[in-house]
């Protein structure tokens, strides 16, 4: 599609937004000021002062009703005011962290914001991609999307270009196997679509008043509620109570109007102005500080938390990854191993992570780019997060050569040989020991290792899944150094003497993460695998928990539990990740805090969004926040400003 058929759809059909989902315009600010529970019950007693004070007297008086009216119409005020400029401000830096998606324009791949695709334009997806509307697969490789959004299924739903299920085989419109739907995510795979609905039309806009994509009311939205709920009981029931007695010796419409007094009194009209004043200019502050806030409430639990549950890579490690060693079995330097290497990484066309950057690199500065026109692309194995691997088929006109690159121990799984000096023999047992050997060696000295393996006898191979990574033959390692930063260290005391205690939480292994941790003052004298967290009931990972910060080889929904459980037992968790593994953590948490280079679907179900990745300006955010809760106490504390 040309860019301009493309405005004209636009214009024709409207922005690719949900209704629920587009900004407020100045009166819904308004009128939910004006609506509050308070101001409600305020507006009921000004109702029933036009019966005692207008109505039954002889003279009537409108002072009661004017003051209660100008109270109403001031708290009115100052709370809109303070939510819809700090609404609008959020609106503002949200721009910077616009979701974005690759579409087909005009012949070539761009980068648009995702409320700007229209009908008929051609999505690309890969790894991390958010769905921007309702497509229909026209070609797919692999291809496994997250539902649960829609249908609460936490399993990845496999998407195809031809379905084979037959119109009696469908128990709902969301097990259509060729349609991805809006609002949903690519965990693994690649795919072109076709947008065919768009904004309200799709699935997900005509059923959105039923699913409920927020997170659970936080444990400051529920005090609020409850202290709410508390003084209108009160209210209700002393009123009466009031009434009751004082009708014995007065008049009942002075008794009654007597009663509507206290009630007037026991309404704490400014409550709410101040808990929204105060966080909405919490907001404007943190913004200064390069923390974005999505989600005002989440200000709150940002400071109040305890506990603040991180990845390694990026936060506590510089994320420039460097590629420092290319290795063959016996530990010694191989440029084939490199090669290998370079082709897997350049060729795949998933989500490039920082590992295939670093790859592609040092290969060019060895002088592969001849590579780049000598071999093509013939197909491709994705990497999904169980395998822990990527497989690409590339061909050099004479033969095809499949090349497989992931972690140490799932390729070596897959390996029943090894190549040394283009010599290959079998892969015996001490030659595993040997090859773990020196893997973990690496680990120690903060390295993190890749293997690489190969298979030529393709030939006669034409279509390539997961079950075709068998029988391969292991070419080597390739080993990375992603030093800690340096202000990761002080970040982590300052956390700490904040009350904040950090657990991380990675897919890493064992040896490098417990380096990493070691220099930045993490205590890493207790390390529990995935694997164990796996077979242990609730009760016994909490009892873990108590003891231990650092959990290695971990699964997305392994760290999803960890968080889960420490919020269960009364801990107020933040949980800071920027990867598509993250994602389901950053729902879980109180407080899901991402940066605006994360991938899609991390930053979406973010709460705050931090402009750098550095946990001093998190450190920053907390304290603003500490500042503004301090301020807020006070008020409460000074009965008369109150």
């Amino acid at each position: 599609m040309s860019t301009n058929e493309a405005n004209e759809r636009i214009s024709k059909y409207g922005l690719n937004e949900i209704r629920q989902a587009k900004p407020k315009k100045w009166y819904n600010y308004f009128l939910e000021s004006l609506f509050s529970p308070f101001n409600c019950i305020l507006l009921g007693i000004v109702a029933i002062l036009f019966y005692t004070d207008v109505y039954l007297p002889e003279s009537p008086s409108y002072a009661n009703i004017i003051v209660i009216a100008i109270l109403v119409t001031a708290s009115t005020l100052l709370e809109f005011f303070e939510e819809y400029r700090s609404n609008k401000a959020a609106e503002k830096l949200k721009e910077l962290v616009a979701t974005n998606v690759s579409v087909l324009r005009d012949g070539k791949e761009v980068q648009i914001p995702i409320k700007e695709v229209t009908l008929g334009d051609i999505i690309i997806l890969s790894a991390g991609s958010m769905i921007p509307a309702d497509l229909r697969v026209i070609e797919a490789k692999d291809l496994y999307v997250g539902q649960s959004s829609l249908t609460g299924e936490s399993d990845a739903v496999r998407k195809v270009v031809n379905s084979d299920l037959s119109i009696d085989e469908l128990d709902n419109i969301s097990d259509l196997d060729t349609i991805c739907f809006m609002g949903t995510n690519v965990i693994s795979g690649s795919a072109k679509c076709v947008v065919i609905k768009t904004a309200d039309s799709t699935y997900f806009g005509k059923v959105a008043h039923t699913i409920t994509t927020g997170k659970p009311k936080s444990s400051f939205q529920q005090g609020i509620e409850s202290i709410s709920k508390l003084l209108i009981r009160f209210m209700l029931v002393l009123t009466p109570i009031v009434f009751l007695l004082n009708a014995w010796k007065h008049s009942t419409v002075t008794a009654f109007t007597f009663a509507v007094a206290i009630a007037i009194c026991i309404t704490p009209l400014l409550l709410p102005v101040i808990l929204s004043s105060s966080l909405s200019k919490g907001a404007v502050k943190m913004s200064k500080k390069k923390t974005i806030v999505k989600k005002l409430d989440s200000i709150q639990n940002f400071g109040a938390m305890n506990i603040l549950c991180t990845d390694k890579t990026g936060t506590l490690t510089e994320d420039k990854i460097v590629l420092e060693k290319y290795l063959d079995i016996n530990g010694d330097e191989d440029i084939r191993v490199l090669k290998h290497a370079f082709l897997n990484s350049y060729f795949q066309t998933g989500l490039k992570g920082n590992i295939d950057e670093a790859v592609i690199h040092r290969g060019l500065e060895n002088g592969m780019s001849e590579f780049v026109d000598k071999y093509k692309l013939i197909d491709e194995i994705p990497f999904d997060f169980s395998r822990r691997r990527l497989s690409v088929i590339v061909s050099d006109g004479t033969k095809k050569q499949q090349i497989t690159k992931g972690a140490v121990e799932e390729i070596l799984s897959i390996c029943n040989s090894v190549d040394y000096k283009g010599q290959v023999s079998p892969l015996t047992k001490e030659i595993k020991e040997n090859i773990k050997q020196i893997s973990k060696n690496l680990n120690k000295d903060g390295l993190r290792v890749i293997a690489v393996c190969q298979k030529n006898d393709i030939t006669n191979v034409t279509e390539f899944g997961v079950e075709n990574e068998k029988n391969m033959v292991l070419m080597g390692f390739i080993g990375f150094l992603d030093p800690p930063k340096e202000s990761a260290k002080s970040a982590i005391e300052k956390l700490n003497n904040a009350g904040i205690r950090v657990i991380v939480l990675t897919g890493d292994n064992a040896e490098v993460t417990k380096c990493i941790c070691s220099k930045v003052g993490i205590n890493s004298k207790n390390i529990v695998e995935g694997s164990k967290i796996e077979k242990l009931p609730d009760q016994a990972i909490l009892r873990l928990l108590r003891k231990t910060n650092i959990f290695v080889k971990l699964s997305p929904i392994q760290k999803a539990r960890i968080v889960r459980l420490l919020k269960e037992a009364g801990n107020v968790v933040g949980y800071m990740g920027d990867g598509i593994n993250d994602a389901p953590s950053l729902t879980n948490s109180d407080v899901g805090i991402s940066v605006d280079t994360a991938v899609d679907i991390a930053k979406e179900s973010a709460d705050i969004i931090l402009l750098e990745k550095d946990l001093h300006v998190l450190l920053d955010g907390v304290t603003e926040r500490k500042k503004n809760i301090w301020k807020l106490n006070e008020i409460y504390k000074n009965g008369n400003k109150f």
